[in-house]
């Protein structure tokens, strides 16, 4: 038992100081009001993918349309079949504004994700803008989002620069779930390493995204990731190869989405865990095992273990809160929740172990009732965003 608490303690010593500090979650888009302004601005094309976003839709368009952008802007929603209203709402929240169009999407071809080939219509549609900017359906921009992103691409010279929308965190559920789901993604793609050209990390987050178009163009676009589940940090590795990449945690960038259970947590979780896993076994086997080590062990060392080894996993058990709780300070929760991170760390892996049971049963990456396009060897998917 001693080892395993020096083993866990380890672990925690590397997280802490071994991983671009990635626990301290600083607001990174704070620096953004003083960067040189360009001059002149270039011209951006926003694409947003909808399918059945009837709910939020209209406030994305306005958010867009509302921007205090000083170049020329357009705003492309593709409405990928929507059986809501989705085009219609985008269409009226629009009404007058002639930068925004609405388009049909096409049936999905075999081998694309649904978000994906909706945004590749979008791109088609666009023309020759200096940047695109792919923005969800759910997501709300401050008015001077788009000033701020393209300030920092230029100013930076970044080919992709991206921002980490902020979560809903008011049910019972994304209040213990949501701050977990932004500190695992941080501890496994550090956003200094991502931001480093010289590092092989590249993340990004799919909400916000603005892409230099000759280097979008340079890679190849979005056909040769057409097929990724995890698509943002897809398109980051995509991108990196072809200059600086760059990726913030903000407050001016909001999801409308509410996840007002752990079901809709789950499956979002479940949609790409096992995919993160390059749909491996002995991935998952081993990613259980590392996750039991780091925020399993400490505790039942520290309650159940005789000393030393209850020492060790209780100074483990320590490093975690002192880790966790930054990220709770985001979201306006007390610290002392970070106490119960190896319980949300536990659901997680039952989240993950979720994904790959779906995966071996032919409907992995579900989204909105349709499989991912893994299925699509076998007939197992249907048209629309998978």
């Amino acid at each position: 038992m001693i080892w395993l608490g020096l083993a866990a303690c380890l672990a925690w010593a590397v997280l802490l100081l071994g991983r671009g500090l990635f626990w301290l979650a600083r607001d990174d888009d704070r620096d953004a009001a003083t960067l040189p302004v360009p001059d002149p601005w270039p011209g951006v094309v926003c694409v947003v993918p909808a399918r059945d976003e009837a709910a939020s839709i209209a406030a994305t368009v306005g958010a867009v349309l509302a921007q205090d952008y000083p170049g020329a802007l357009r705003l492309i929603v593709v409405d990928d079949r929507s059986t809501d209203g989705t085009g219609a709402l985008a269409l009226a929240a629009g009404r007058g504004d002639g930068r925004l169009t609405v388009l049909t999407g096409a049936a999905r071809p075999a081998g694309w994700t649904g978000k994906l080939w909706a945004l590749q219509q979008g791109v088609g549609a666009a023309g020759a803008p200096d940047y695109f900017w792919f923005t969800d359906a759910d997501i709300h921009h401050a008015p001077d989002s788009l000033r701020r992103l393209v300030a920092r691409a230029v100013a930076d010279q970044r080919v992709m620069v991206s921002l980490m929308a902020r979560l809903n965190c008011e049910s019972a559920a994304e209040r213990w779930l949501i701050p977990a789901f932004i500190f695992f993604f941080q501890m496994l793609y550090p956003f200094r390493w991502s931001n480093r050209p010289s590092a092989r990390t590249a993340a990004a987050a799919g909400g916000c995204v603005v892409l230099q178009r000759l280097a979008f163009e340079r890679a190849g676009g979005l056909a040769p990731i057409r097929g990724a589940l995890i698509d943002d940090c897809s398109l980051a590795a995509l991108m990196k190869r072809q200059g600086a990449i760059w990726l913030g945690l903000t407050e001016r960038v909001t999801s409308l989405r509410p996840y007002p259970g752990v079901a809709p947590i789950r499956r979002m979780v479940a949609r790409t865990a096992f995919a993160q896993l390059r749909f491996s076994a002995a991935l998952l086997l081993g990613m259980l095992g590392a996750l039991a080590l780091v925020f399993l062990a400490p505790p039942l060392l520290a309650l159940f273990a005789p000393a030393p080894a209850a020492w060790l996993g209780g100074l483990a058990w320590l490093a975690m809160i002192l880790a966790y709780a930054p990220t709770l300070r985001r979201f306006r929760l007390h610290p002392l929740r970070a106490a119960a991170l190896p319980v949300i760390a536990l659901i997680y892996m039952g989240f993950t172990c979720e994904s790959a049971w779906q995966e071996w049963r032919g409907r992995g990456g579900m989204w909105k009732g349709e499989a991912g396009p893994r299925a699509d060897r076998g007939g197992g998917a249907t048209a629309g965003q998978g």
